[in-house]
């Protein structure tokens, strides 16, 4: 009972207190308590009225919350029940600490937003769908390209979301990728005891999966660390917790030193929803609100930030403390995205299907993001609302075309709940998939968007910009000129300068001595009538057998390899799940010892070799890294270099054959071993005799998986590194430079007579002024060739003839 009352005042006890505070019981105890939304919103408005439906007018608290509202000086009689109204009426059907739980918010925010809290269950963020593939993956691929699994039993709930060009969009998808796109999927299975793994070692993805990558569906509240507290279900997303959980509103009957509550009491959404804590107004869910989940796997909030995770402690604070931890990491501050620069939000560039989802299962981020970069900026060729729908999310090989996309001013109801410009121009912008972005407004040939934060920013088109003559000479070359970058490459290829590159995913899984850790899945499985989970101050019922410990090889940021992605295009490419497996039995043996599986059911592109044995497990995953900036990458980043080409960091050449270990100690020369008492420095990797960061080997070989949820993923193939690969290409004219040709060594020794001084920018000159020779000398040797070509051919054709009328002459 004490945990219960515990949980009851912490997290958003009352939904609102309404202008009516007399008529209103629970502010006896929560005075102070700030309103869920202003008294005049439309939201508001509508619990109010369904207050006084339930006969308890101007108590918006129990709309939500449930609870007897008629007692006020006994807190466990307050905290109970419900209204008799709301048990044959929609509403809550007991008294709910937590309204936006997923397992009672059917009765609460469903009652105004049926179809986000129908789709809810299908939602990647509640499935967790793509991240478990990619473990079960690392461990073997037991199910191969199949996304099996899920947090939850989920099927097709209802009609999908979306307009009636989405919804044919995504039936041809999920036909097109149905080994990721299921109608139906499974419960993941329980974890496994140290019995179970001593007989097969690979169940210990189970443990893996629910001890440590399965904290962050909205189906829990997670973990409760310093930059993780959140809330659960809706109020993931739509409560603040700032990074510390601990509570700075006016209600006094809720702790402000006991980490674990809101920030305050009030919803964040769009615009419209205003929040105002310790003197600041703001609106929109702010990106800290998202980081709290997206800090690991492609790190994609923090790196939106600029956040680059580090192992070392600085800087330090002004008593000699080392930067703190925050998600359990510590950080350096690297250039952060341009969008967010800016001012943007999260929400402001992804769209409600994106996030909410559309009622079904959408395997993977590919599956369930709508959005692409050309949906706002288009290209320099065509405005976005030019452009037909699915270009840049083809998931084929060769660009999207057909009829302009236009734009719209037809809204679904659902859509119609958030905020939705008064200004709305010359229509809503289109997704890549046809749903309408409603931040983002046609003005003239500008794009006007209406931010979360309530920010008006304009966007000029890439046309625009060009017709108005300014993008840069290399933004010309690189997007006008070279129409391959536009119709084979992600526009983020380019723009996303750098990538966290977590190389070697080092697991130890330990059942030795009875270890045992959390089963974070389980507890937030475990919930009561009043949508209250297992995830309280204590964990340990739901302790199962085994101990995770990760640790990695190395750390990067620079210049991402590349790769093609599911939607066919290249993409710049990480570390996904490198899973390199230790498994210690209930006797303290290693089971499995620095394993890395071999897989034989990777799909065979006939452009890309795979060995008979087999690639390995890990895997190097295409992404979006949300470090998006105006400048790009450098041309020599990509071409010239054995990384971007998936050869390696510096072709894998740095690391010797990592399946043999390595011994540090006293040797002869000979390098046999002055000593008896020696241990391995570094243990073997029996399947690794590479880097991590090599996909292909020099003979243009795969030895390793890239990207494991869709048809088109692959290493580079053949034809694309030669189109790429330009390594070398400074020895094209050194090799003559400078005496190994005559007219080469005149102009040298004339040049350095001269007191020429060859810099970047000349020696620029000199390269471009050669192409321009030797393209129009050739040129004139072609036309001088077919010249006299013509004219032998016209003397030959006249002598021909001449001897033709000699002959009948005679």
């Amino acid at each position: 009972m004490k945990r219960y009352i515990k949980i009851t005042i912490g997290v958003f006890l009352v939904l609102g207190i309404s202008t009516m505070a007399a008529e209103n019981g629970c502010v006896h105890c929560h005075d102070g308590l700030a309103p869920i939304r202003a008294h005049k919103s439309g939201m508001m408005q509508a619990i109010l009225k369904k207050a006084k439906e339930a006969g308890a007018k101007g108590n918006d608290c129990v709309v939500c919350h449930g609870g007897n509202p008629s007692v006020e000086d006994n807190k466990t009689q307050a905290h109970s029940g419900t209204l008799k109204y709301f048990l044959s009426h929609e509403g809550p059907k007991d008294f709910y600490p937590y309204p936006a739980s997923p397992w009672i918010n059917a009765n609460t925010c469903g009652m105004c937003h049926k179809t986000q809290v129908s789709a809810q269950w299908n939602n990647l963020m509640a499935t967790e769908q793509g991240k478990i593939h990619g473990a079960i993956w690392g461990f073997g691929a037991k199910e191969g390209y199949k996304h099996t699994f899920t947090d939850f039993n989920t099927t097709a709930l209802h009609e999908r979301i979306g307009t009636k060009a989405y919804k044919a969009y995504m039936s041809k998808l999920q036909k097109q990728e149905p080994q990721a796109m299921l109608n139906k999927t499974k419960e993941l299975p329980p974890a496994p005891t140290a019995d179970e793994v001593e007989k097969d070692p690979t169940l210990s993805v189970y443990t893996y999966l629910r001890q440590e990558c399965l904290r962050c569906h909205t189906g829990g509240k997670g973990r409760e660390r310093r930059g993780d507290f959140r809330g659960i279900g809706c109020a993931s997303c739509h409560i603040p917790y700032s990074n510390a959980g601990l509570y700075e509103g006016k209600d006094k009957s809720i702790s402000k030193t006991e980490p674990g509550h809101m920030l305050m009491h009030s919803i964040q959404a769009s615009r419209e929803a205003k929040v105002s804590i310790n003197g600041v107004h703001y609106s929109g869910v702010p990106v800290e609100t998202c980081t709290t989940c997206h800090n690991r796997g492609k790190r994609i909030g923090v790196s939106y930030q600029g956040l680059m995770e580090t192992e070392y402690k600085a800087t330090f604070d002004a008593q000699g403390n080392p930067q703190p931890k925050l998600h359990t990491k510590r950080y350096l501050h690297l250039t952060e995205d341009i969008h967010y620069s800016k001012g943007m939000l999260c929400q402001d560039c992804h769209t409600s299907n994106d996030m909410h989802g559309d009622g079904f299962a959408r395997g993977a981020n590919l599956g369930a993001v709508e959005i692409e970069c050309q949906d706002c900026h288009g290209t320099t060729k065509k405005y976005p609302w030019e452009l037909p729908l699915g270009y840049g999310d083809e998931f084929a090989t060769t660009p999207k075309t057909g009829k302009p996309r236009g734009t719209t001013t037809t809204l679904a109801d659902y859509l119609k709940q958030g905020s939705v410009p008064k200004d709305k121009g010359d229509g809503f912008l289109l997704s890549a998939r046809g749903n309408p972005l409603i931040k983002a407004v046609k003005k003239g040939n500008k794009v006007l968007m209406h931010l979360a934060s309530g920010k008006e920013l304009e966007l000029k088109p890439l046309k625009l910009l060009k017709e108005e003559g300014k993008l840069s000479k290399e933004g010309m070359i690189a997007m006008d000129q070279i129409e391959a970058h536009n119709d084979k490459m992600e526009c983020y290829t380019c723009h996303a300068t750098w990538a966290p590159q977590c190389y070697g995913c080092h697991v130890k899984i330990d059942y030795s001595k009875g270890k045992q850790n959390p089963d974070y899945l389980a507890a937030s499985k475990y919930h009561n009538n009043h949508g209250v989970t297992g995830e309280g101050k204590t964990l340990k019922q739901f302790l199962v057998d085994g101990k995770v410990t990760e640790t990695r090889s190395y750390l990067r940021w620079e210049n991402p390899a590349l790769s093609r992605n599911g939607e066919g295009r290249v993409s710049p490419t990480i570390p996904g799940c490198q899973v390199t497996l230790t498994v210690i039995g209930k006797e303290g043996k290693a089971l499995l010892q620095n394993h890395i599986f071999k897989l034989k059911r990777v799909e065979n592109n006939s452009s890309v070799k795979v060995p008979k044995e087999g690639v390995n497990s890990i895997v190097m995953s295409p992404v979006q890294p949300h470090t998006v900036s105006k400048a790009s990458r450098t041309c020599e980043s990509c071409h010239a270099s054995d990384k971007a080409l998936g050869y390696g960091i510096n072709g894998g050449k740095y690391f010797a054959d990592q399946s043999k270990a390595t011994i540090v100690d006293l040797m002869a020369v000979n390098k046999k071993l002055l000593v008896k008492q020696v241990d391995e420095q570094i243990p073997a990797i029996p399947n690794l005799k590479h880097d991590y960061s090599v996909m292909l080997d020099a003979n243009g070989t795969q030895v390793q998986t890239v990207g494991d949820h869709w048809k088109l993923s692959q290493a580079l193939d053949n034809e694309t590194r030669a189109k790429l690969d330009r390594r070398g290409v400074c020895m094209s004219c050194h090799k003559e430079i400078p005496h190994k040709s005559l007219a080469v060594s005149a102009m040298v020794h004339i040049s350095q007579m001269a007191g020429v001084k060859i810099d970047n920018n000349f020696h620029k000159q000199i390269v471009h002024k050669s192409v321009l020779i030797s393209a129009w000398v050739q040129v004139f040797i072609g036309i001088l060739g077919l010249v006299l070509g013509g004219v032998l051919v016209y003397v030959y054709m006249r002598r021909r003839r001449k001897f033709k009328c000699e002959s009948n002459i005679k």
